[in-house]
């Protein structure tokens, strides 16, 4: 507020109860009484008390600090947590990184002609699974089949009949 407008101030923002004036010299006759009347407040205290009081104080702290409540760190609840959290990310990662592919080198010929012919499994199915690294020209150009082998192939393994028929 400027210095100029505090002469303009009507009301000070204090205000007195009604009649407070009128009954303030009956309260202090009466508080005055009440005080000469009294020579105590009722409350005492017992002999000796604060002369004793500190070793009072002292001998429960002393009680309290000799066992101190020490809580382990390593408990059964708590171990049992952590070895259930490491045994879960362990496994995690196991499963997660284990990415290798089957070992075919063992799968006879007649398995893999029963299993195509059994699953029936189309011809576009077995060529969307190929890759062009397996169609490349070079992969062909190395097998190389001796004649026993074809014809060992041609007699056992090749149905001349059906192919006759067409």
């Amino acid at each position: 507020m400027s210095q100029e407008k505090l002469h303009t101030i009507k009301n000070s923002g204090f205000k007195v109860p009604e009649d407070y004036f009128d009954t303030l010299e009956d309260r202090l006759f009466t508080q005055a009484k009440l005080k000469a009347s009294t020579d105590s407040s009722g409350f005492t205290v017992p002999e000796n008390y604060l002369d004793t009081l500190e070793d009072k104080i002292l001998s429960q702290v002393s009680k309290q600090q000799e066992e101190p409540k020490v809580i382990s760190l390593f408990n059964r609840k708590n171990l049992l947590y952590a070895s259930s959290i490491a045994a879960a990310v362990t496994l995690l990662f196991t499963l997660s990184i284990q990415k290798t592919k089957p070992i075919l080198d063992g799968v006879d010929n007649e398995t893999v002609e029963s299993y195509l012919l059994n699953e029936d499994i189309d011809l576009y199915e077995i060529a969307s699974r190929l890759t062009v690294e397996d169609l490349a020209e070079e992969n062909f150009k190395e097998v190389k089949i001796d004649e026993a082998t074809f014809e060992d192939y041609i007699l056992n393994d090749l149905d001349l009949e059906g192919i006759m028929t067409n």
